[in-house]
């Protein structure tokens, strides 16, 4: 016998471990430092980077998680190695993008 379905929308569904919740955690710590890097420095000028294209902090941060979910990803199919490898060649990524892009 199956039980009842709750009332309410639950979270059940989804697979909370620490993994997950330290993800969404360093997520919205990013966001919210680039809200007060852009609190104490307004503006973060525009530039022209290695890419040729104009970029802000915003723009930098956007392409540097992109680049980190690629990243994980390709590792997740070519390296059997634990993703902690993959974490940190995104972190150095990020790095390079925020100085170079």
């Amino acid at each position: 016998m199956t039980p009842a379905p709750s009332a309410g929308i639950g979270l059940g569904w989804m697979a909370w471990t620490w993994q997950t919740a330290a993800f969404f955690i360093v997520i919205g710590l990013l966001l919210l430092g680039m809200a007060v890097w852009e609190w104490r420095a307004p503006g973060g000028a525009p530039r022209r980077g290695l890419l040729g294209i104009v970029t802000t902090r915003g723009d930098r941060l956007f392409i540097s998680l992109l680049l980190a979910a690629y990243v994980h990803l390709i590792w997740l199919a070519l390296v059997p190695a634990p993703l902690w490898g993959a974490t940190l060649l995104s972190a150095a990524l990020a790095v390079v993008v925020f100085c170079k892009v």
